[in-house]
């Protein structure tokens, strides 16, 4: 009866057990998951089969394997972590986590741990207790720990075992960051003893279990960790973290183990991180102190410093907020932008994109390297053309350069990427991406020019950030295969694409472009069409109210200071700055036009374009760029209302009056049906504004508030300041119903 008890707990939880050539296979493949993962019960069906291969004579040594196509373990089950309701019950979990693989790594025989696919979190910690470890060279294998960008430390030892391994410094950088590393640069860390090609995984797994076994000398590379963190310079493992230059990574790699230097390393990798974190996300810093703890104190203290920090840390508001938003992106992947599941995308083996500036040659980008497909790209003369590929091309030489990319990947990826002045190559592209300038007569023609030389059933998508996607489609003969596609720049970089349909939109069309953008490795969000759709509606109001303080007399730098202490990755008037002076001022009287007197933008910056001040681009705006340190150009004061007077605002005002104008327009965004959930507002914000992750979005971030108290704020905000601060008709009808926007 017991061995039926637990072969069902073994089937459960995806564990099949054979014997081969004296070598116990344990082959994880957890039913109906796409991936692996690690929960307390797998956790005791694992150490059940480790002790019956402990008693089993025949059994020298234990390979530990996955069953899964593409992923070894991808960390611990989240749904589990969302059951644990206080700090002890964590903390608890953590050391039944800890107690499992300090005897797995303890265990008396060989335990070879063959990796293929995403080793994280858990499962990187699972492997950690192993003797040994090979991944395969594939690109789908990747290892990490990245629990912070969760709001959590390790918790299951790794704080402890993998400095022990790798050296403080590299260890820093992986835990601290959160990163993921490729095969090759784990093996030169010493994070894994071999990388192989992965036909060959499991049968050299079973050779080197039982060479281990037999006492046979197997290569390992220890202590590689310190040897390369040093060689990678100060763009490097520890100089990320640290600031440092070669020579003094040197100096570190060589009082690592001297108490003096291991105070210095602490104290200056704290410093670095509170510059970082501002405060904000604890976990970095209670990973910090694990660490320093077990490397001062030895495994034992560290490990108990390690489980109570991860107890404080799950039940935390901001380890909650960010575990939202890894639910909210992981729904969004599955869905495809209509309200029926059964509609389909129709495959795309080619895509078109119109312009060649900075945004179309992103674009051209994103599709040839993660989507996979051939680009034709087109501009109205050869230069525009050339800027776009010699974008293209930069952007696979940067690659090459970090290793990412062989020259041989990048070349044959750069080949499916051409260009020229004339449609020529359009009559097969399935969707065509148009990039260029925002003029809606200049689109209609370009649209109509499109409709000629493709297929009927080409889609033509706009990546427009305002004008409205129902005026782009009355130019069209295909209006129902008119759809918006509003990228954010840098496209190889931001993480969000903003796709919006207007009432005729065809739900293949949009499941397509959704499609589309998942491949091309974005976080895809939908969106009902309106002028400034979501984004750059939301965000309009917050740079309006920039420009507001700044016709109140406010410090440039002061008022970028007290954004980025709010949450902000850069203060509005560096975004200002990013992204051009002019192209705001374009969106402006859109804007004023749509909405009235509440987004007209102040007249405070009509001397600034005056002066031909574009921002970044043209090395002149509201900050130098002279090549020194980047700062306030002071001469910018003399075109601002208040010249040089300038007055000390409250920081703390300056922010909340930028961040309720977004809230606010948010709510009215969800009120309007603008947008379809709260949930997609959040996930919007958030990967294309920076929106404070901490915070987890505008509506999050007002749940926490509570409506009411937002609404009474605004009003003070409208009694003091006008009609620009009236609050959202629905957050009025929301309070009065005693709702919040998620479920209590």
């Amino acid at each position: 009866m017991a061995a039926m008890i637990a072969q069902e707990l073994e089937a459960k939880q995806g564990f099949t057990y054979q014997v081969e050539d004296g070598v116990a296979l344990l082959v994880l493949d957890l039913p109906g998951e796409a991936v692996n993962t690690l929960s307390p019960e797998t956790g005791e069906v694992f150490a059940s089969l480790l002790t019956r291969a402990e008693k089993d004579p025949a059994v020298k040594a234990v390979v530990f394997i996955s069953g899964k196509k593409d992923s070894f373990v991808a960390g611990a089950k989240i749904d589990f972590l969302q059951t644990l309701k206080s700090a002890a019950e964590a903390t608890a979990a953590s050391r039944q986590g800890q107690q499992g693989f300090d005897r797995l790594e303890a265990f008396s025989k060989p335990v070879v741990a063959a990796i293929h696919g995403a080793c994280l979190g858990g499962g990187l910690e699972w492997a950690l207790a192993c003797d040994y470890r090979i991944a395969t060279d594939s690109p789908k294998t990747t290892l990490g720990l990245p629990e912070v960008q969760l709001g959590l430390i390790p918790g299951a030892g790794g704080t402890q075992r993998l400095p022990a391994l790798i050296g403080v410094q590299a260890a820093l950088d992986l835990i601290l960051t959160g990163k993921n590393v490729k095969p090759s640069k784990a093996k030169k860390l010493g994070l894994v003893d071999e990388v192989v090609p992965a036909p060959i995984l499991r049968t050299l797994a079973v050779r080197r279990a039982r060479e281990l076994a037999e006492g046979l000398k197997v290569e390992r590379p220890r202590g590689q960790g310190l040897k390369a963190v040093a060689q990678q310079g100060k763009k490097g493992l520890g100089g990320l973290l640290l600031g440092l230059t070669n020579k003094e990574m040197w100096t570190e790699v060589a009082l690592e183990d001297n108490p003096v230097g291991r105070k210095i390393l602490f104290d200056q990798a704290r410093k670095q991180l509170r510059k970082k974190t501002r405060g904000k996300y604890p976990a970095p810093e209670k990973a910090l102190e694990a660490i320093r703890v077990g490397v001062e104190s030895g495994r034992a203290a560290g490990l108990e410093a390690e489980a109570r920090f991860f107890g404080e840390l799950v039940v935390s508001d901001v380890s909650k907020r960010l575990v939202e938003i890894f639910f909210a992106t992981t729904a969004l992947k599955k869905e495809n932008g209509t309200a029926s599941a059964d509609v389909k995308p129709r495959e795309v083996k080619k895509v078109g994109v119109l312009g060649g500036g900075l945004m179309g040659g992103g674009i051209a980008y994103v599709s040839s390297a993660l989507q996979g497909v051939p680009v034709r790209v087109k501009d109205k003369d050869d230069a525009g053309v050339g800027r776009a590929l010699k974008q293209v091309q930069g952007l696979y030489d940067e690659r090459v350069k970090k290793r990412s990319l062989t020259w041989r990947e990048a070349a044959s990826k750069m080949a499916l990427v051409t260009g020229g002045t004339g449609y020529e190559g359009f009559k097969s592209v399935d969707v065509v991406i148009e990039a260029v300038f925002e003029d809606l007569a200049l689109k209609h023609r370009i649209m109509g020019e499109v409709e000629l030389v493709t297929r009927e059933d080409c889609i033509f998508a706009s990546n427009t950030s305002s004008i409205p996607i129902t005026e782009l489609a009355k130019g069209s003969r295909r209006p129902a295969q008119v759809i918006g596609m509003h990228y954010f720049s840098p496209v190889n970089k931001m993480p969000l694409l903003e796709i919006i349909t207007h009432k005729g939109t065809a739900d293949w069309v949009t499941a397509t472009c959704v499609e589309v953008g998942k491949k091309q490795g974005k976080t895809v969000i939908v969106v009902n069409d309106g002028p400034g759709f979501y984004t750059s509606r939301i965000l309009a109001p917050y740079m309006n109210e920039a420009a507001h303080l700044l016709a109140d007399g406010a410090d440039i730098a002061e008022l970028d200071k007290a954004l980025v202490e709010f949450g902000f990755p850069v203060g509005p008037i560096t975004l200002l700055d990013e992204v051009g002076i002019d192209v705001a001022q374009k969106v402006g009287p859109i804007m004023e036009t749509a909405f009235g007197k509440r987004m007209a933008a102040p007249r405070a910056l009509e001397k600034v374009v005056a002066d031909g001040r574009l921002g970044r681009k043209n090395k002149k705006g509201f900050y130098t760029y002279d090549g020194k340190k980047k700062e306030v150009d002071p001469t910018v004061y003399e075109l601002l209302p208040h010249g040089k007077n300038r007055k000390s605002l409250d920081a703390r005002e300056m922010a909340e009056r930028c961040a309720l104008q977004m809230v606010n327009e948010a709510v009215r965004c969800l009120g309007e049906g603008i947008l379809r959930s709260a949930r997609d507002g959040d996930v919007g914000a958030i990967f294309g504004l920076g929106f404070p992750p901490f915070l987890g979005g505008p509506f999050r971030y007002a749940d926490s508030l509570g409506p009411a108290e937002l609404l009474r704020r605004l009003e003070h905000f409208q009694d003091k300041y006008g009609e620009r601060f009236t609050p959202a008709p629905s957050l009025v009808d929301m309070v009065k119903a005693g709702k919040t926007f998620y479920p209590r």
